[in-house]
């Protein structure tokens, strides 16, 4: 994109002669996950954390102290008047992302922005002309993308040896506590004042597991995989707006397609597995881990190696013709392309009585779907949605069809 290249040659001069000034907007929460990737970097010298942010006083860790000499704001603003870093990590609620990614680019930063990007894809152009015309690069917050075990799989591939690829899917089951949706006043919704928030599974805590099987597609086609058509029912267990459970089907441009079938509310634990089929084999890549099975392998072999986006960023500012990036936002299109298509969606479906179990008190209680785990593995084993399946909860689904 042009962003990649304008203006970067005064940019890779600065970070060969000087560490890169970093700066963290969000910096409790998800934020300390970030501070924990900065932290060994900055004492080894290769950046220098310069400030944090957040509206709330900012969480002591001891993975990651603040270091001395870090400054500490509320306004982001303020921050980047005062201390002008070149690199802005942004780990803020999803709504909040594009205004502060224009105030980061306007004082000549590049960004780390975390996941889900953007909630639109007029929100992606804006932010993709707001990128060019600062002559800055934006980094995504898909950290599977870097994995080596993705690269095995889609090298696999290229080799053919799964032969003609007929379909990809996922599976993931994980558990979240009543308090995940009490921890913030967007936690668990579809709007707040009047603005998309979409705080659901799929746009959320699993959106790696679609965004691992776009890249997939990716690796078959070679070129964007950008969908036509989604098929998608929603659920909830709890009084949220959005998703616990969902099963998406994505139909694309090219390519086999794509079912992700996805709960939070899960009776037993499931990492995330992507599931590659083909006419020679069958692939699963258990993206959380790292771990991998190829036709022909007898045992899931973990492999090593996986590549931090914020190393692959700071490589890239001081290489940009050398070092691509791994995530950028150009990659990330066809994700909220889906994104966009889910916003026009129903509410999910309200499901309770018997087919809910609670384990846990207070803000530790654990919802449970009765057999969902079952439900999800069926559905991704026929590529079919769950009321394609006669299962007797399940209601029909929404279709969207997307233009471009």
């Amino acid at each position: 994109m042009p962003g990649d290249v304008v203006g970067r040659s005064a940019v890779s001069g600065l970070a060969s002669a000087t560490p890169p000034r970093v700066a963290v907007i969000g910096a409790n929460g998800h934020g300390r996950w970030h501070r924990r990737v900065l932290a060994p970097l900055h004492a080894s010298g290769r950046l220098r954390l310069v400030a944090l942010v957040d509206v709330r006083p900012v969480e002591d860790d001891p993975v990651a102290p603040v270091p001395p000499g870090v400054e500490v704001f509320t306004d982001h603003r303020a921050m980047l008047a005062a201390t002008r870093p070149e690199v802005v990590v942004i780990c803020t609620p999803p709504h909040t992302h594009l205004a502060i990614a224009r105030d980061a680019l306007a004082t000549g930063a590049d960004l780390l922005l975390e996941k889900p990007p953007v909630l639109s894809l007029a929100e992606h152009e804006e932010l993709t002309w707001a990128l060019a015309a600062a002559g800055r690069v934006a980094q995504v917050g898909f950290q599977a993308l870097g994995s080596a075990a993705l690269t095995a799989l889609t090298d696999a591939l290229a080799a053919g040896r799964l032969g003609t690829v007929t379909g990809i899917r996922t599976v993931a089951a994980w558990q979240r506590p009543d308090a995940y949706y009490a921890r913030s006043p967007w936690a668990g919704r579809r709007s707040l004042d009047g603005r998309p928030v979409l705080d659901g599974a799929l746009v959320n805590p699993l959106a790696h597991a679609v965004m691992q099987c776009l890249a997939v597609a990716e690796a078959l086609g070679g070129a964007t995989p950008w969908p036509v058509t989604i098929e998608v029912e929603r659920y909830r267990v709890r009084p949220i707006e959005v998703e616990d459970t969902a099963v998406l089907r994505i139909l694309l441009r090219a390519g086999p397609p794509v079912l992700v079938a996805v709960t939070l509310v899960a009776e037993e634990f499931v990492a995330g597995e992507v599931v590659v089929t083909g006419t020679a084999g069958q692939a699963v890549l258990e993206y959380p881990t790292d771990r991998l099975r190829l036709p022909g392998d007898v045992v899931t072999r973990r492999i090593p190696g996986r590549q931090g986006l914020l190393e692959n960023l700071l490589a890239h500012r001081a290489d940009p013709s050398g070092v691509p990036l791994i995530a950028p936002l150009a990659r990330t299109a066809p994700f909220t392309a889906l994104l966009d298509a889910l916003r026009a969606a129903p509410e999910p479906r309200l499901l309770d009585g018997d087919l809910v179990t609670a384990v846990g008190e207070g803000g530790e209680r654990v919802r449970h779907l009765r057999g969902v785990v079952d439900v999800l593995r069926r559905a991704a084993e026929r590529g079919a949605l769950p009321n394609e399946l006669a299962v007797p909860w399940a209601v029909a689904a929404y279709r969207a069809d997307l233009a471009r």
